[in-house]
């Protein structure tokens, strides 16, 4: 074999015959040749047969040789030994076996590694954005914590000198989250990397071969690429939150505060993906007709005047209502009352979960049963929760408020924490005040948030995708709905108008139905072609045809 010598910082690969540089290698003998050489090695090894390239040109295989016969080309391809043969193999060794063109098999391999190659490349953009997101993290990790032991710091002041202590363990319980969170980012970045870089290589054998005839590489290369996985699943670290406490003289660390730890919450990378039919996009009509009117009965604020806050389509076409009224009430598209089920505070956040209708209140979650009891879900602990939704996981994404904080915390029916979504990847508060929420078909968790006027939407992973606000932010988002194509219908109640959005956050045109609508707050669609809009302080529940 050619040994390498570095001379003058530059490596230079010697001849295998002699000291000279090497200028030439022989495919069939596997030997570096330099140019006096060529000659000599042709001469005494010439039964054998050889393919002598440039040296540079010596893992370009483009011609495949016979085992058997090692100067011919190989032609075709025995199916019966799985190997690739020259024509003296078809008429000797392998006369009677099933044999087909070479062609045939290089194409067959081929597709095999192309469909390959694209299973693992097609994972590969969401894997640069994972990259992106894990890189950003790192990046502000130091500005997060420290911006969390200012938090700290602040609460210790409160308490002056009798608290130092309790202040500097949680400075160092601090640093050691950091550093162990740092570790943990640093490695899920570098696997990250490794996955990118082998894919890369992949993509380049597989490019490469594309242009070859070599079979027997194709063979090894299947298994090869076959064998290289995809992530299926992406550990996401959530940043720890710092928890005031009341103070307690008698019992400084029980009631001055907690770090809340890291987690660690396994979410699916790769579920399925959102492809929108193209047939199944309706043009909406430029002046949407209201088809019925549902007036829903709900009493008006004394002192804002509102009626009717939220409202949450059922499987049979049935709407449940809820305004201002220890009241939910269920209609019929037709406007009339199939049930009313008393509730013992206003039903603000309501949707259907599991059939059953389900609604937030004070710091609980919980759902009327099918014999009208009201059933407490889970407890959402010093977090007051506002709009809930249930996704296409099965689970349930509640909007939670606690101060001047705001997150999106996913639970289970059980009400265990699955997931919680409140910082971008730069570690800054994604929401202020997150009110009502929706899941888009593609994943996108969807929130209008009442403070900044604007329309937020994070990944299923809980990465930031975009934000949707108008000038001046004069509009007053409220309720969210989606279709079946991604579209993002947004009630405006200040504008007396839903905005339509696409699946990205870009605008579309303003839906105002013949007649108008005043102060539009609750919305849900009924069909791709249909939604109903109530009215915030009519308490009327309008029914509009959208398309044909």
């Amino acid at each position: 074999m050619a040994s390498n010598v570095t001379t003058q910082g530059q490596e230079v690969v010697e001849c295998d015959l002699c000291q000279n540089p090497v200028s030439f290698f022989c495919r069939r003998c596997g030997v570096s040749l330099c140019d006096s050489c060529v000659p000599d090695h042709l001469r005494v090894s010439s039964q054998t047969g050889h393919d002598v390239v440039d040296f540079a040109m010596k893992d370009d295989d483009c011609t495949c040789f016979c085992e058997s016969h090692p100067k011919h080309e190989c032609s075709a391809f025995c199916k019966t030994c799985d190997l690739p043969i020259c024509l003296l193999c078809v008429s000797i060794k392998h006369k009677s076996h099933n044999l087909s063109e070479l062609s045939d098999k290089i194409e067959e391999l081929l597709k095999s590694i192309g469909q390959e190659n694209n299973r693992l490349q097609s994972s590969r953009h969401e894997l640069e954005r994972l990259l992106d997101h894990t890189a950003k993290q790192l990046s502000s990790l130091s500005s997060f914590y420290q911006k969390r032991k200012e938090e700290v710091t602040a609460r210790g002041d409160e308490w002056h000198k009798q608290i130092d202590k309790t202040v500097k363990k949680l400075h160092q319980e601090l640093d050691e989250l950091k550093k162990n969170n740092e570790v943990m980012l640093q490695k899920q970045k570098k696997e990250l990397e490794k996955m990118i870089e082998k894919m890369d290589e992949m993509n380049w054998k597989s490019t490469r071969l594309q242009k070859a005839k070599n079979v027997t590489e194709m063979q090894k290369f299947v298994p090869a690429i076959a064998e290289q996985k995809i992530m299926k699943e992406f550990t996401q670290y959530t940043f720890p939150t710092f928890y005031e406490c009341k103070i307690d003289e008698n019992y400084l660390q029980t009631n001055f505060g907690f770090i809340e730890k890291m987690q660690e919450i396994k979410i699916s990378l790769f579920g399925k993906r959102f492809t929108p039919d193209p047939g199944s996009e309706r043009k909406v009509l430029e002046a949407p007709s209201v088809s019925s009117v549902i007036d829903t009965g709900f009493p008006a604020d004394k002192k804002y005047n509102n009626r009717l806050y939220r409202m949450a389509v059922t499987d049979d076409q049935k709407v449940w209502m809820a305004g201002e009224s220890r009241e939910l009430k269920l209609f019929d598209l037709q406007g009339h009352i199939q049930r009313t089920v008393t509730i013992t505070t206003l039903g603000f956040f309501i949707c259907m979960y599991n059939k059953q209708v389900v609604y937030s209140t004070n710091e609980t979650v919980k759902k009327i049963s099918d014999d009208d009891t009201v059933v407490t879900m889970f407890t959402t602990g010093d977090w007051g929760p506002c709009g809930i939704t249930g996704s296409a996981s099965g689970d349930l994404l509640v909007c939670l408020i606690k101060d001047d904080q705001s997150k999106v915390v996913r639970y289970n029916s059980t009400g265990t924490v699955l997931q919680e979504i409140q910082y971008d990847s730069q570690g800054q508060p994604l929401y202020q005040d997150a009110w009502y929420i929706t899941e888009n078909v593609n994943g996108d968790i969807i929130v209008t948030d009442f403070k900044t006027k604007t329309v937020i939407a994070v990944d299923r992973l809980g990465i930031f995708r975009y934000t949707y606000s108008v000038k001046k932010n004069v509009s007053e988002f409220c309720s969210l709905a989606t279709d079946s194509v991604g579209h993002v219908y947004v009630a405006d109640s200040n504008g007396d108008k839903i905005h339509m959005l696409d699946r990205d956050g870009r605008f579309l045109r303003y839906i105002i139905p013949e007649g108008g609508i005043k102060s539009p707050r609750a919305i849900c669609m009924i069909s791709d072609g249909e939604m109903v809009v109530g009215e915030r302080d009519t308490g009327l529940a309008k029914r509009i045809k959208l398309s044909e």
